[in-house]
């Protein structure tokens, strides 16, 4: 009893803290869908206030809708980020899996390497992956987005995984070369469902940063046909005159896909917590 005394203060301001820190992340989200309907004069008028009778416009919305080709740019967001997100996944469990099953010459400068790819920033290489965009001929092509996004998510999805497939039993690996499953068989069949956890984490990591990145799209891919949502919002943003009903409407527009990629981990991620074990 007198524990569950103690610890009650500490469990108050734990959930006190993660409230807090939770109103913190939402509220910029919060104040650009609600200033997403309203007028623009009831935007810099009442900023916190959600939409009225008075104030609630949808001119942004008919705005993004009807100038440019905003279905375009969601579509190559789409394929960019689904795209690298397969292939780091993919790649990153395989090179994970080497790294934890077999021991080789070299295994952990091999990691270490690898894990430099978290400490490295990928932009400081930017005019190195230009020059060699331009002379594979892939500039202005979602491919040239989605090598280097894949480049990018492989270290920290290595270095996660590698670290949860360590920690899967050497029993059933055996009993399934006992059986005579190949190792693909085993990496495909037995190891990927018991690390799809990590493999949800790696994911919702990778996809936000490569969904809301502005960089790459803007120096490898700034053509019409290839544009991404957030490289296409600078359609309304100009040099004197900014029109913040579109941009406002074309950031909530863009917010939703993000959410429901990740409702789609995240219940992949409860999935695997609680499905397969070493029987």
């Amino acid at each position: 009893m007198a524990k569950a005394i103690n610890s009650l203060p500490r469990t108050i301001a734990a959930h006190a803290i993660l409230l807090l820190y939770t109103v913190i992340a939402l509220a910029p989200v919060v104040v650009i869908v609600i200033n997403s309907f309203k007028s623009r004069n009831a935007i810099f008028r009442t900023p916190l206030a959600p939409p009225t009778a008075e104030t609630f416009d949808l001119i942004g919305y008919q705005t993004v809708l009807g100038q440019g080709d905003f279905l375009l740019y969601f579509q190559n967001s789409f394929i960019v980020t689904v795209g690298s997100l397969f292939l780091v996944l993919l790649f990153g469990a395989m090179a994970a899996f080497a790294l934890a099953e077999y021991r080789f010459k070299g295994n952990t400068l091999m990691g270490l390497y690898l894990a430099l790819g978290i400490m490295i920033p990928i932009r400081l290489g930017t005019v190195a992956i230009l020059q060699l965009m331009v002379a594979s001929g892939l500039v202005n092509t979602l491919t040239a987005l989605i090598l280097v996004y894949t480049a990018q998510g492989l270290p920290l999805c290595i270095f996660i995984l590698s670290e949860f497939m360590k920690q899967v039993s050497d029993d059933l690996k055996d009993a399934g070369r006992i059986d005579g499953l190949s190792e693909y068989r085993i990496f495909f069949r037995l190891v990927l469902p018991l690390v799809r956890p990590a493999m949800a984490t790696v994911a919702v990591f990778t996809m936000i940063p490569i969904w809301n990145d502005l960089w790459f799209p803007l120096i490898l891919a700034p053509s019409e046909p290839t544009k991404t949502i957030t490289l296409g919002a600078q359609l309304f943003i100009g040099q004197y005159v900014t029109n913040w009903n579109a941009v406002l409407a074309a950031l909530s527009l863009a917010i939703l896909p993000v959410l429901i990629l990740y409702v789609i981990f995240s219940r992949q991620l409860i999935r695997g917590i609680t499905s397969g074990a070493v029987k």
